[in-house]
């Protein structure tokens, strides 16, 4: 018989063959036949008992060496923005290897818990990392879930709080983490959740007490994986920065400019200034400056700081707390334009006529001071001839001129015609504690709209200026609304006896009317809601489809820097084509124009699905005291399994299940948006008033159920009580779901 390999062999030969890693190939490779590959085996197995190899998908390897081809698992970025990963197989006795993703511009966007295939790179001896490049991506990461841990006999489970699951997860006792009862925990599920059972996850983080009331805001920040705690390399950029003196800036420090902002406003990233027009050619003409904070002199392109700005992509603001987009350092100080305090800006000086349309403009990269901070509230009683002690020296010779200059805006804007929704938002209030105080709607001010009109005037002149010097840049695109929609929206505007043209090119204009036509009546709300969801989201792209909404052709965001990375974009491109700096946008930057958008839309969207879901779960807290109580509101959706219905008094929304209404059946029409009872004719559809009977508030989800009393004014049915965990309540957790594009494409204005 053929003497055997030495174990010092097999090894040599599986490192230098790990294509060719089996018994088989073992034994031909050292010509063993026979009774030798009998011994073979059993040599093969005292290697594998004395953990000297490992089998790995039938195929054999060295114990603790990795394979030039391996899968690996992303565990995330350092800080400094580089993605690492480790061998999702491994039987060292050693720790995981970390290795070094080498990544090129064609590659998938990788992030944490994805699994790719990988080959090392040569090297990596010395202080040099173990480096992979990625070959192809085979798996996304881990489901991730949110939920509170029950203790079990055998283990334990996780209940989702996710109002659009009623699924629980299995936990062994080995992946519980020292969880404890009741605890909120965030965990991700473990292998494919198929056939019968519960799925099965791993928890990988302890949250604390979900009833605490800090807690809610952080249960949204872990459910949709907003990042919140800034890497070192970005706060000690941060913190190294320092004020900026005048240099080649133009001094726009004699210029009176004003911030005007909520009362609770974190940043302060704009101001306004406006005077008449001195020039004889614009008789009633008006003069207005928009300083906006430079925070492209403090975050420059490729640094820690921008790399994580990108990474957010925006602000997340909730109601206890805002995870920001920059470090406090920048965004509550050098960035944010403070009363009294000299700060760099990006200025555009716009000129309008006497009738609000703009002649002309220019942009400056200057040094401005804010004459003071106000808030809405003052600024609007300032205006009304109410002005208190800061406002007092303003009022004739800062804010008149703003009002005067902002009513011709106004007028312009009317013969413009962008799409007239004004949408109400919530408020809600909290106590030092973080418990709901009071939930109601945020007034709308001439102060808000004084504003809002001139950030417009500033993001179009922003677009305007960089297509005029051939550089791209992000636009901010609305597009008209899909053919589908459109025709659901005429849909639900004929059965009113109202008409909606066909034939012709959708305008904001055809809208209008018919918001205009129906105002005041009783299928104002109706028509209202139906135009709002007709509207396609907004998003962010290199290429121009226009701004249906605002009606505008060209549209680009300038104006919020602080808190919005496509701004910091267009502040880049800015510089790059007034040639203010070498901290313009560069050509990596912008041959990336289209990835970037995609990311920042991504991102605006993962906040305002944050924010929308904190806000339930507040309204929730703040009603659950009320189960039993009754509440006048309007039937803000209609689905095969319920009504959806939105509250007068704190614009939350709720579930009527179908099988609540009573014992005959409902049909079902998507276009019409009603429901229809077959036995009674009795139709309930979009818009209409109702009286309801809150039946449960779960403030962990934050879902509410409703009992329908009545219906424009006619009483219903008594409707049979159902308890907790009968089928249409499992079924109302599992689908009870709204639609918000209406308010998500407000706030992404």
């Amino acid at each position: 018989m053929k003497p055997l390999p030495t174990p010092e062999q097999i090894l040599a030969f599986l490192r230098d063959n790990p294509t060719q890693t089996g018994k088989k190939e073992i034994a031909r490779a050292f010509g063993l036949k026979g009774a030798a590959r009998v011994a073979l085996k059993q040599l093969l197995s005292r290697m594998a008992e004395d953990g000297l190899i490992g089998k790995r998908r039938r195929r054999l390897r060295p114990t603790g060496e990795l394979a030039p081809v391996l899968v690996l698992r992303v565990t995330g970025t350092d800080a400094m923005g580089d993605l690492w990963a480790e061998p999702a197989e491994w039987d060292g006795e050693a720790q995981r290897p970390r290795i070094l993703l080498i990544t090129r511009r064609d590659d998938p966007a990788l992030g944490e818990g994805d699994r790719l295939l990988a080959r090392l790179q040569d090297g990596g001896g010395g202080e040099a990392p173990l480096a992979a490049r990625v070959i192809r991506r085979i798996g996304m990461g881990p489901k991730r879930i949110i939920g509170i841990y029950h203790e079990g006999e055998a283990g334990g489970r996780i209940a989702a709080i996710d109002k659009k699951t009623d699924r629980d997860w299995q936990v062994a006792p080995g992946d519980r983490a020292g969880a404890r009862e009741g605890e909120l925990v965030e965990a991700e599920q473990i292998g494919d959740a198929r056939g019968y059972g519960l799925p099965r996850a791993r928890i990988i983080a302890r949250l604390g007490d979900p009833s605490a009331p800090r807690s809610v805001s952080l249960i949204a920040i872990h459910e949709h994986g907003i990042p919140d705690d800034f890497p070192e390399s970005a706060l000690a950029e941060a913190e190294a920065s320092r004020p900026v003196a005048l240099g080649a800036r133009e001094d726009l420090r004699h210029l009176p400019f004003v911030t005007i902002d909520p009362a609770d406003a974190r940043d302060h990233d704009d101001a306004v200034h406006a005077a008449p027009d001195d020039d004889p050619a614009n008789a009633g003409g008006h003069v207005v400056w928009v300083a906006i904070a430079d925070v492209a002199h403090y975050v420059t392109p490729g640094s820690a700081l921008d790399r994580e700005a990108r990474r957010r992509g925006n602000s997340t603001y909730f109601p206890d707390r805002v995870v920001p987009m920059l470090p406090e350092t920048l965004s509550g100080g050098l960035c944010s334009l403070h009363e009294g305090e000299d700060r760099p800006c990006i200025a555009v000086r716009i000129v309008l006529d006497a009738d609000g349309h703009k002649r002309s403009h220019r942009f400056a990269r200057a040094l401005m001071r804010s004459a003071a901070s106000l808030t809405y509230a003052q600024a609007q009683a300032a205006a009304a001839g109410r002005p208190d002690a800061t406002t007092t020296p303003l009022a004739e010779s800062v804010i008149a001129p703003l009002w005067a200059a902002w009513r011709a805006a106004h007028r312009a804007r009317d013969l413009r015609q962008p799409l007239n929704l004004d949408l109400p938002e919530r408020r809600i209030v909290l106590s030092e504690e973080g418990k709901v105080i009071s939930v109601a709607f945020r007034e709308r001010l001439d102060a808000h709209r004084v504003i809002e009109e001139f950030m417009i005037l500033a993001n179009v002149a922003a677009a305007e200026t960089l297509e005029a010097k051939k550089l791209r840049l992000l636009y901010r695109v609305h597009e008209e609304p899909s053919p589908e929609k459109l025709e659901a929206l005429r849909e639900i505007v004929d059965s009113v006896g109202l008409t909606l043209a066909r034939g012709q090119v959708l305008k904001t204009a055809h809208l209008n009317r018919l918001l205009d036509g129906v105002a005041g009546t009783e299928h104002a709300e109706m028509i209202n809601m139906s135009v709002l969801r007709a509207m396609t989201q907004a998003y962010y792209a290199p290429e121009n489809f226009g701004h249906f909404g605002l009606n505008l052709p060209r549209y680009g965001h300038f104006t919020s820097p602080i808190r919005r990375y496509a701004d910091l974009i267009v502040h880049r491109a800015l510089i790059r084509a007034h040639r203010w700096g070498d901290d313009g946008l560069t050509h990596e930057e912008e041959a990336a124009l289209e990835e970037t958008g995609e990311h920042i839309s991504m991102t605006e969207r993962r906040s305002m699905m944050a924010e929308r879901d904190t806000t339930d779960r507040y309204i929730a807290a703040w009603l659950a005291d009320r189960v039993g109580s009754e509440f006048e509101g309007t039937i803000a959706g209609v689905a095969r399994f319920g009504l959806f219905v939105r509250l007068d008094e704190t614009g939350a929304d709720g579930l009527i299940p179908i099988s609540s209404l009573g014992t005959e059946y409902f049909r079902h029409d998507a276009e019409s948006q009603t429901l229809t009872g077959e036995r009674s004719g009795r139709v309930l559809g979009l818009g209409q008033r109702v009286t309801v009977r809150l039946a449960e508030a779960a403030p962990i989800t934050g879902g509410l159920l409703f009992e329908l009393l009545e219906v424009e004014g006619r009483r219903m049915p008594t409707p049979p009580r159902a308890a907790k965990g009968t089928p249409h309540r499992r079924l109302a957790r599992r689908r009870i779901k709204r639609s918000h594009e209406a308010k998500a494409d407000r706030r992404g204005r």
